[in-house]
């Protein structure tokens, strides 16, 4: 049988999909029972008859960082665990509780796969967690992670996650890393990347020219399966389609919905002066900041990854940014119509 965490977030739920497809039942694990309601919705993205897949999926209730509830959930027999669950945030407030979920949380899963002799365990990590470039080069699974001071929560708590996922390795449990690029994918639009689609559907007018690593959450979850189902272990993998800048993804929405692109750039010391002014309206009005200090570094950035390692590994081919753009606009024009 096979566990997925994280199964009411985007990955998660993309994952629960596919593999309902080869499979007769999945174990899932959910905190909030309302939140399944959002992964069912996920699978209309791929089919108007859902019930004969979704209903494949078992689920229990559990919290990754409460070990007696995982007790019951490895119960099952569980052969393969795809770790897809975490914190994500870039606001510093949340640094503790990012420690708690993404590596505390990540320990957890870690001790029971070795108790119960997992075969296999993969874990969704992120290219926040590999090592900057040197000198500008392109940044491979090669690159040396260096805490430098500058580096984010969430940066650092999910190279805390890997390195209990490592451990995992040297007990004799069979790992997999994916370190995706920023994740584009239908579903869950108040949250992380989807946002952008909201904003700029309600015609967001401002970009950056930072440069990063773009992926669409079904080659993602196509890789995590391929990778588990291959005889490869204990290996990372950047799973970044294109690298490209944020004016252009930007555009690349607005085109898939019709819209006019965002075309007022702001430059450093515009978003430095932002996110000021948003810290201190969150003080007083106790809502989540539009834009942290970190994120808005983020935006300015220009880093360039190379998925290489899995195209060669298992004959990967990535889906292009702008075909995946246009599908998750037309699911969110669907949500709204």
């Amino acid at each position: 049988m096979i566990l997925v965490t994280g199964g009411t977030g985007l990955v998660g739920s993309h994952l629960l999909y596919h593999l309902t497809l080869t499979n007769d039942t999945v174990l899932a694990i959910y905190r909030d029972k309302e939140k399944i309601k959002a992964t069912e919705k996920v699978f209309t993205y791929y089919t108007k008859n859902t019930a004969p897949l979704f209903n494949k999926i078992k689920w229990v209730q559990a919290d990754i960082t409460e070990v007696p509830s995982l007790t019951h959930v490895f119960q099952y027999p569980i052969t393969n665990v795809f770790h897809c669950a975490a914190l994500v945030s870039f606001d510093p407030k949340d640094y503790k509780k990012m420690r708690r979920v993404n590596i505390e949380g990540t320990a957890n899963i870690v001790n029971f796969c070795i108790e119960h002799t997992i075969e296999k365990l993969c874990f969704v990590s992120s290219i926040a967690a590999v090592g900057d470039a040197v000198n500008g080069n392109i940044i491979t699974e090669e690159n040396e992670w260096i805490d430098t001071g500058d580096n984010h929560g969430y940066a650092i708590t999910k190279y805390g996650a890997e390195m209990e996922i490592w451990r995992a390795s040297q007990e004799g449990i069979h790992v997999i890393v994916v370190n995706p690029g920023v994740i584009l994918g239908s579903g869950f639009w108040k949250e992380g990347s989807r946002k952008l689609f909201s904003q700029i559907y309600n015609n967001f007018k401002f970009y950056t020219e930072g440069i990063t690593g773009f992926v669409g959450v079904k080659d993602v979850v196509k890789a995590m399966i391929e990778l588990v189902d291959s005889s490869i272990k204990n290996e990372r993998f950047i799973l970044v389609a294109e690298n490209k800048s944020f004016k252009t993804i930007f555009s690349q929405i607005a085109n898939g919905f019709g819209k006019k692109a965002p075309s007022i750039k702001i430059g450093k010391v515009a978003t430095g002066i932002f996110w000021r002014i948003d810290w201190f309206l969150t003080k007083i009005t106790g809502k989540v900041p539009l834009l942290t200090k970190n994120s808005a570094k983020s935006s300015h950035n220009t880093s360039y990854y190379s998925s290489e390692k899995i195209t060669q590994a298992i004959d990967f081919q990535f889906t292009p940014t702008e075909r995946v753009i246009k599908d998750v606009c037309n699911d969110y024009l669907s949500e709204i119509n």
